[in-house]
């Protein structure tokens, strides 16, 4: 393989890394406690749109510098959306081909992203397929599985280089709370968690994380029961977090604690949100929202001050045909205006 191009190919990646700011880190006061402080990283004004822009530009770095990507190398990944949405970006800007493996229920706006940067898609009808259909691929065009199950731990360097922990806490330096009581994200690789919680550790802060997760998820299951055999049938309900089973990226040894939330409160959280943002956010936003909002309510019944940060994952605008659409909502059995309701009850309480 010719280290030249893998030079330039790093060169490309490092210059478009340069061309992006960094993301924002959004103050929202908390209606019911002068106490406390909620703060929500928006990784949705990345180049393509998520927090998963992060991981693919590691995970190409990774498959580069390890010899396993060179000039004519098809590249394959597992995802439900994001990733592959980022993924293929990176491919285009290195000129390689890209096939994203995804159930047939992802939503319409990620694949057509997807299509829009030159990627491929092909789907399976169960969310537990992806990854072997990935793999088998991967063999037949003699190409390279990204499989950001397994490397999503180990590609992020939790140090430095890219680190969603190191931006934050950067961006925390000039308030009040510098060093956060809560840290709050969702696991679908289990990535982020791991970067998260090894970073924490690395810098002694005493800042705690938790970890919320869809319903139907293996996830909580494993962190509660220690059953890494756990299978569920069909997807989390939540784009781009929780999994049927357990993958190799997930660290339960870094978490703190881990919340499940039902998915119909995720949702209703998403158009809660909107009103609070200013903004329409994803899913897995929701979710994030939902846990944050419990911690927040903790904290201020035993009348303690500090700030809970989370992350704003992706944008609504990705979920326009889904979890914006009242049709869907409707086909999909989700009557929201209860949650909603309990939910802005709680937060301007």
């Amino acid at each position: 393989m010719s280290r030249t191009w893998v030079h330039e190919a790093i060169e490309k990646l490092d210059a478009d890394f340069h061309r992006s700011s960094d993301t924002h880190l959004i103050y929202v006061p908390v209606p019911f406690s002068e106490k406390l402080d909620l703060y929500f990283k928006d990784e949705s004004t990345h180049p393509t749109g998520s927090l998963k822009h992060r991981l693919a530009r590691s995970l190409f770095l990774y498959g580069l510098c390890n010899g396993k990507i060179g000039p004519q190398t098809a590249i394959i990944e597992a995802s439900s959306g994001s990733t592959a949405v980022s993924e293929a970006y990176f491919a285009r800007l290195l000129g390689l081909r890209f096939l994203a493996v995804m159930t047939r229920a992802t939503t319409p706006e990620k694949i057509r992203r997807i299509e829009r940067y030159g990627g491929e898609c092909v789907f399976v009808e169960d969310a537990r397929e992806d990854r072997e259909r990935a793999a088998l691929l991967a063999t037949r065009l003699s190409g390279h599985f990204m499989d950001q199950f397994t490397f999503a731990e180990r590609a992020t360097d939790w140090r430095g280089n890219n680190n969603i922990a190191e931006s934050l806490f950067s961006q925390l330096g000039r308030e009040r709370f510098p060093i956060p009581t809560w840290l709050v994200c969702g696991a679908g690789t289990g990535g982020t968690s791991a970067t998260l919680g090894r970073y924490l550790r690395y810098r002694q802060f005493p800042t705690r994380l938790c970890v919320a997760d869809p319903e139907n998820s293996a996830f909580h299951r494993f962190f509660a029961s220690g059953d890494a055999e756990i299978c569920l049938s069909g997807g989390s309900g939540i784009e781009g977090i929780g999994r049927p089973r357990v993958e190799p990226s997930f660290l339960p040894e870094v978490i703190d604690r881990m919340e499940a939330v039902p998915n119909a409160r995720s949702l209703a959280a998403t158009h809660v949100l909107e009103d609070i943002l200013g903004k329409r956010v994803g899913g897995s936003t929701g979710t994030n929202f939902v846990v944050a909002l419990k911690l927040l309510e903790e904290l201020h019944e035993t009348d303690q001050s500090g700030s809970v940060v989370t992350l704003v994952c992706d944008s609504g605008e990705l979920y326009r045909d889904t979890y914006f659409s009242e049709s869907w909502l409707k086909e999909n059995h989700y009557a929201l205006s209860a949650e909603r309701a309990a939910l802005e009850t709680r937060w301007q309480r």
